[in-house]
């Protein structure tokens, strides 16, 4: 498992409870990076998003490398923005 380096402000930025419920999804995905409920991003390559709550983690998923990293943790709302 990767973090992109911007994605440790982001999980700093949300509050406690929050921040347990993201990172139990995040910790599941070294497991089954593919689990029941996420969703393939169009218009991204090899992107996929799972939500928790009122958060989405948007992640990429190396298949051959065996690597999944995770870009972007945010709102709902605010997530899918580009910077």
């Amino acid at each position: 498992m990767e973090f992109e380096p911007h994605v440790a402000k982001e999980l700093r930025d949300l509050q406690r409870g929050d921040l347990q419920q993201v990172m139990d999804r995040i910790r599941r995905l070294g497991d089954d990076p593919r689990p029941p409920g996420c969703e393939k991003l169009v218009g991204m390559a090899n992107a996929w998003r799972i939500r928790s709550g009122n958060y989405r983690v948007v992640y990429t998923v190396d298949d051959r490398a065996q690597v999944v990293t995770i870009t972007r943790v945010g709102h709902r709302r605010e997530v899918y923005r580009r910077r």
